[in-house]
């Protein structure tokens, strides 16, 4: 890995790169200033200075420094220890958190450090200087470190030219790295959608043999990758960035299973869509109801599978619930808190769609918790194609729209259609019966 980093960096003074201290929030400026007049190195490295080099605002900011994490935590009494795996602190501003991280330094290094398989375990392995920690950055425009002392960018693995040409590219050897953290795949992946930049060619090629590696990632772990990759603002090109490595069926591979049909990739086109829109429109975004479009067909596939034959069609749909989303925890671990949400929205699909339907019983669903999210599903459904629940969405839609009256038009319609069909039943009926 050597070869991949300088040894001396290159040092861009203030007047050659675009990063200023009004583009840094004061939460991250206040923790530089206080490490740096407590003796200590302290430098912003990461997607804040990559982001703001590139004229866009940071999501956040983090701080690298070579204050042991204890004396981080002794320094900022608003701060707090977090992780296993990466021990670093949380310094919180009111809303905003500034994440520090000590210096890293590589694993052949004494200090508490595990790898098994090649994979880091535990990397707490401490560096006495930023050099050593631009050893273990992932990605060369992630190696750019701004220099609180004198406002200038070093930069150790050529990341600036990498930046301005749009290239996504690992520090270090690519087998041996995604070997070390798999993860690394998937921020790939990520960080082309983000920013629309193309990963270079050493750095992809390895990813479609290697994609198997994240089956050891804990599942807790890739459920927070799945809210980067689709809950950002990028879900759209991320699901294009996924499929083209082969890496959606290491996170949902029942999901992938079903996009050989257009329904299916339909509605989960449309669901990431919306989310996108939301998120550029700072509205709310439901986890639940993306990963219900994600599971919503093999689910649905389920349902039709004799192991839930036999049963009430709510206890069949309740069953095939448990069964979906207990299979999609082995890969990517759905917290109880939205797995109960997705339920919610999948058994609401059986009583928006009932054949039966009285006023009384309509206006009293209306009141359910869930209902919107129910009925947005239904929406979705319907524009994807799902030729069986479009006649449901728009009576669902009429019934919002409508005033009382016309609600009440809307339930005897309903009723001489049904009389007209079992009139039409029993013709056909009485006709079959006549000819034998």
């Amino acid at each position: 890995m050597q070869d991949f980093i300088k040894n001396t960096p290159t040092r861009i003074p203030r007047s050659e790169h675009s990063l200023s201290r009004r583009h840094i929030s004061p939460a991250a400026l206040n923790v530089l200033y206080q490490l740096d007049k407590a003796g200590y190195q302290a430098f912003l490295v990461g997607g804040g200075v990559r982001d703001v080099l590139l004229g866009r605002v940071p999501k956040d900011f983090d701080v690298v420094t070579n204050a042991k994490p204890i004396e981080i935590k002794s320094l900022f009494r608003n701060s707090r220890l977090i992780g296993r795996r990466f021990l670093l602190a949380h310094v919180r501003y009111s809303k905003e958190i500034v994440e520090v991280a000590t210096f890293r330094a590589h694993h052949n290094q004494s200090g508490d450090g595990v790898m098994e398989g090649g994979r880091i375990v535990r990397d707490n392995v401490y560096g006495s200087s930023v050099d050593e920690d631009a050893l273990r950055r992932d990605f060369t425009i992630n190696a750019l470190y701004y220099d609180i002392s004198d406002y200038s960018v070093l930069d150790y693995a050529n990341g600036m030219a990498d930046l301005q040409a749009g290239i996504i590219r690992l520090v270090g050897e690519p087998i041996s790295r995604y070997r070390e953290d798999p993860v690394r795949m998937l921020r790939a992946a990520r960080f082309a959608a983000k920013l629309g930049f193309t990963i270079a060619p050493e750095t992809v090629e390895p990813i479609k043999q290697l994609g198997s590696l994240l089956a050891d990632i804990p599942s807790a772990r890739l459920f927070e990758e799945v809210q980067k990759l689709f809950l950002s603002g990028h879900a759209e090109q991320s699901l294009v960035q996924l499929l083209r490595y082969n890496l959606f069926q290491q996170l949902f591979p029942y999901t992938q299973a079903c996009l050989d049909d257009n329904v299916t990739l339909a509605l989960i086109e449309q669901v990431l869509r919306q989310t996108d829109e939301r998120k550029s429109l700072n509205k709310p975004i439901m986890p639940a109801f993306l990963l219900a479009a994600f599971l919503w067909s093999p689910l649905s596939r389920l349902l039709q599978d004799k192991s839930v034959k036999g049963f009430h069609q709510q206890e069949a749909l309740l069953k095939a619930t448990q069964q979906i989303l207990a299979k999609q925890q082995r890969h990517v671990a759905i917290p109880r808190r939205i797995s109960v949400l997705i339920q919610d929205i999948w058994l609401l699909q059986l009583r928006l769609t009932r054949p039966r339907r009285s006023k009384k019983k309509s206006l009293s669903l209306l009141q359910h918790p869930r209902f919107r999210a129910g009925y947005d599903f239904l929406l979705l459904r319907a524009n994807a194609g799902e030729q069986t629940v479009i006649d449901d969405a728009q009576w669902w839609t009429n019934f919002l729209k409508g005033d009382d009256s016309h609600r009440d038009e809307l339930f005897l319609q309903r009723s001489s259609q049904k009389k007209s069909r079992q009139q039409k039943t029993k013709k056909a009926t009485t006709e079959e019966n006549t000819e034998d």
